[in-house]
Parts: C-alpha cells; structure tokens; sequence
C-alpha cells in the first residue's frame, strides 16, 4: 500500500513537471496578446482620435473600392513649415501613388511655385498652387491638385515639419544618399551616404541659397528625405515602436485616413516600396506682375497624369 502511495506521488511530480512549461507557454501568450492589444487600441485611439480628419473633397466610397479591390491609389502629402499645422502654406506637395501589382511606389513633386486655378477661387485668376492650402485647407488643396493633374485623390496627409523632426529623432536615425556638398545651421552634408536626425534632416531640406537649383534642388531632398522614413520605418525594429511613433504624429499630422484604411495599406500595399520612383513636374519659371511663377505647359501635366494613371 505504502509503495502504491509512493508511485502516485512520483507521478503527481512527473505530471507538476510536464503542466510547467505548458502554464509558462500560456503566461507568455497573456502576456503577448495583452500587449498586442495595448499596441492595436493605443495606435487606433491615436488614429481616429487625434490624427483623423474628414473631407469632403474625396469620394470615400470609392476611395474604399479601390482598396477592396488593391487597385492603385494616389495620396497628397502636403509639408506645412509652419509652428501650427491649422495654418500656413503648403511647403511641400507630393502625389505619392501606390501600385501593388507592380510592388512600385511613385513620388511625384509639384513645385510650390506652380501657377493654376485655385478651385474655390477661380474668380481671383490663377495663383501659386501652394497659396490653397492657405485659403482653403485641405480639401481646397485636395481639388486643387486633382483639377490641375487630372486625377482622382484617394487620401491625403499633413505634416507639420517640425513633426517630421520628431518622428526621426523616434527612428534614431535615416540615410540619404546626398548628391550635393554643402554646409548648413553648423552641419556638414558630404557627397555619398549621410546619416541624420531630425534636427540635421530639417537643415538639409530647408537649404535653398546654396542650390544652384534652387527650390528645385530643395525639392529633390525632401523626396530623398521621405525615401528614407519609408525605408526605415518598415523595419522590425522600428514597428515594435508604433505606439511612440503615432504619439508623435497625433499632434503633427492630419489625415483622413482611418485606423482600418491603415492596416489595409499594410496588408495588401506594404511591398510598393520595394521599387521606388522619384519625379519632379517640369516647367520653367517667370515673373507675372512682379510675381515668380511656375509655368508647367500642357503636355507636361498629361505626361504626368499618365505616370501616374500607368
């Protein structure tokens, strides 16, 4: 009898030995789906909550069948350099489209200069495409830029630049490859890979002065500069700090994109930055009335339609 008690408890302690790494195994998948959980509300609440905003210039039903149907999308970035983001023009504006049967994203710059009909103000003659973010906002930006290229936008994104500094200094740092030597703000931008923070990065972009291309030249290095996000961004490492990452943004950044639109694009558009492509709306430049305009001629903006419809 003695012994039958002894076998029970040698089996009782096989038992306790084989349940251990099962219950460890359970804790760490609590404790796994507990912080998935604080990542998925903390970065919807941050989404839907601070950054989101709606316009009516787009169409977001059929914005919604283009991505059920991961057909391409066009996003305008507009860069505001501006203590507050509610105000300010336009610094910078891009067309960013998305081609996932391709796996290309294209990067499209339209200097700020350009001279077109602001929708909402036609009567006022043509004007600086930049000028409508001012008047009007976004959705005056959104029209804008849809009238002038002949395209449908599917969503849009503002940034404060001042964010833009924040969101690196988060990433630790990016690398562009610099195509031109100069020195600014007590920083140094050697020919070949450069790396940076947020402080150099808004030194690099902001130099004009020492560009013989000017504006243009200034232009080109925003576009490295958002190469460079994106490319760094996507890493691993960097996705385990979403939550910080969207911290930074609820305060810089407006959109009307939802926290749903946003893991679509992660989904089914997240391999278009494998091929990555750059282009900068050609024209030439004159004074109208003491102004300095942009002029981009008729056959430039079809080219450029075309880009980006291909």
């Amino acid at each position: 009898m003695s012994r039958k008690r002894n076998a029970n408890k040698n089996r009782k302690k096989r038992n306790w030995w084989v349940l251990t790494p099962l219950i460890a195994i359970l804790v760490l998948f609590l404790a796994v789906g507990s912080y998935a959980a604080y990542i998925y509300f903390s970065v919807k609440g941050n989404i839907d909550g601070q950054m989101h905003e709606s316009v009516s210039a787009i169409d977001s039903e059929r914005t919604q069948k283009k991505l059920n149907e991961r057909d391409n999308l066009n996003i305008l970035l507009l860069g505001l350099d501006a203590e507050s983001s509610d105000s300010g023009r336009s610094d910078a504006i891009m067309v960013m489209t998305l081609k996932p049967d391709g796996d290309r994203m294209q990067l499209i710059s339209i200097p700020r200069d350009t001279r077109t009909t602001i929708i909402g103000r036609e009567d006022r003659g043509e004007d600086k495409i930049n000028h409508a973010y001012a008047f009007g906002g976004a959705d005056m930006a959104i029209e804008t830029v849809e009238n002038f290229l002949g395209i449908d936008l599917d969503f849009f994104v503002r940034l404060n630049m001042d964010g833009l500094a924040e969101l690196i200094d988060e990433l630790g740092t990016i690398t562009v490859n610099n195509e031109l030597e100069f020195s600014q703000s007590g920083y140094d931008f050697p020919i070949g890979p450069v790396d940076m923070d947020g402080a150099k990065t808004m030194s690099y972009v902001r130099m004009r002065k020492q560009d013989p291309a000017g504006d243009f030249g200034r232009t080109e290095r925003q576009r490295k500069v958002i190469e460079a996000i994106v490319n760094e961004g996507a890493t691993v490492a960097n996705a385990t700090r979403i939550v910080e990452f969207t911290d930074i943004l609820g305060g810089n950044m407006g959109t009307n994109m939802e926290f749903n639109d946003m893991l679509t694009l992660l989904q089914h558009y997240r391999n278009t930055r494998r091929n990555f492509e750059t282009y900068q709306v050609q024209g030439s430049g004159t004074m109208i009335n003491g102004v300095y305009y942009y002029i981009v001629d008729e056959e430039e903006v079809a080219s450029v339609k075309s880009m980006i419809e291909s």
